[in-house]
């Protein structure tokens, strides 16, 4: 299959650039993981269809013939020349490509603490995806921990279907959320929707500075050791969804030759301003090139679509939106930086690779990332350190070395199409 531009993603950034493209008239594959188009912010399913943007674009990419959604389907590797390999359920996949837009997303940053492997925890996101997929929370009491705005939108999809939100936990400082919900007012889309989730949830208790220390349970989770100041707090629940911000997905971009530099402390495609990398005829935009919101990774799509197409000067018309979302976008990371406290969570005996079943204090005794792969298989399991590697890194300072191919789990037959393509 060979497309003039394919996209990597069907989130925001990928869709809005998948439509510019379209509408160009020029041939257009986007290729995702997941069963429907939406990402994670858009993320459909039973019961949760795309309403508002994501509807609107939906709809505008399904009346186009030049358009190929490829759902369910998973990048492999690069493959020699623009292609790349890629697995659907039935088949292997050979996708060459004029111009790439990778739209590849974050994913949310976990950090460990005692008992945070116990049934009943998930992230914030991961909660919102498992209600949207269907799993019933009528009923239950959910702590909802961490940092950053997507607490709140989590709760509030819990609380929409039933469940009991028993505490949203915040981990930065009361004067610097306010400091950044009075910001808001330079981006009036987020003003009003942070206003419709605070009135959502007007009867919910709201801790700033504060964490969940410990998860008890035996079977599964029954109470959150939430720690506030010096005082400990027992909450009872059935569920805790903690999560500590979000961190770009970049395997795919560096896999690519893609340069990457720190964005917020994580690494983060880097582009210049028509959302080019350094790598030829590579393009990027969302979530990947660095964490900022929905808006944000929607105009980055739109301009990296114009830039592929060669057409600058729609592309610069964008720039004064973008550098209103990216000004967002500091502000966010500058309030909802991660405490120091939250390195001394963990018990030498907590684990901190899930995969592999690797204790902290087994990881802590070595110098870097490398060593402790090699001596404890730390980060070698099915997750590829996607888990372990950020908490590493957070924890312990520790770079990463980037993920080699395959990205995840591939058949036999799917890796065989590498030999006969070299």
């Amino acid at each position: 299959m060979k497309f003039d531009i394919l996209i990597i993603g069907a989130g925001p950034a990928g869709l809005n650039a998948a439509r510019i493209a379209a509408e160009a008239g020029a041939s257009v594959g986007i290729v995702d993981d997941n069963a429907l188009p939406g990402g994670q912010i858009w993320r459909q399913g039973p019961g949760h269809r795309a309403a508002g943007p994501a509807r609107a674009v939906l709809d505008a990419l399904t009346a186009r013939t030049n358009v190929a959604l490829l759902s369910a389907t998973r990048i492999v590797q690069p493959l020699p020349g623009r292609q790349l390999l890629a697995e659907s359920p039935d088949r292997a996949l050979s996708l060459a490509y004029g111009k790439l837009i990778v739209a590849s997303g974050a994913r949310e940053r976990f950090l460990p603490y005692p008992g945070w492997t116990l049934p009943g925890i998930t992230g914030a996101g991961g909660l919102q995806a498992l209600i949207k997929g269907g799993m019933p929370v009528r009923g239950e009491r959910i702590v909802i921990a961490g940092s950053g705005p997507l607490l709140w939108a989590a709760a509030v999809t819990a609380r929409q279907h039933g469940a009991t939100i028993a505490a949203v936990v915040e981990q930065a400082p009361p004067q610097a959320v306010r400091r950044f919900a009075a910001g808001l007012v330079h981006t009036p889309a987020k003003l009003a929707q942070a206003l419709r989730m605070r009135f959502d949830l007007r009867a919910t208790p709201y801790w700033c500075d504060v964490y969940v220390a410990e998860a008890i349970g035996t079977t599964r989770v029954t109470q959150a050791r939430v720690r506030r100041g010096n005082d400990d707090v027992l909450v009872d629940c059935d569920r805790i969804a903690c999560a500590y911000g979000l961190v770009p997905n970049t395997g795919i971009g560096a896999a690519l030759g893609c340069r990457l530099e720190t964005h917020a402390g994580s690494p983060a495609i880097a582009v210049n301003e028509w959302q080019q990398t350094s790598a030829e005829a590579v393009y990027a935009a969302g979530e990947c090139t660095g964490v900022g919101g929905m808006e944000l990774a929607a105009v980055e799509g739109r301009i990296a679509a114009y830039a592929a197409l060669g057409d600058h000067a729609n592309a610069r018309h964008l720039f004064a939106e973008r550098e209103r979302y990216r000004r967002f976008a500091t502000r966010l990371h500058a309030a909802f930086e991660l405490a120091s406290a939250l390195r001394a969570l963990p018990q030498p005996d907590t684990v901190f690779c899930r995969c592999e079943d690797v204790a902290y204090g087994d990881v802590a005794r070595h110098t870097s990332w490398r060593d402790a792969k090699l001596q404890t298989r730390c980060g070698m399991g099915p997750c590829q350190g996607k888990i372990c590697g950020e908490a590493a890194a957070f924890c312990f300072g520790w770079p990463q070395n980037g993920q080699r191919p395959p990205f995840s789990p591939a058949r036999i037959d799917t890796l065989l199409h590498v030999a006969a393509a070299q």
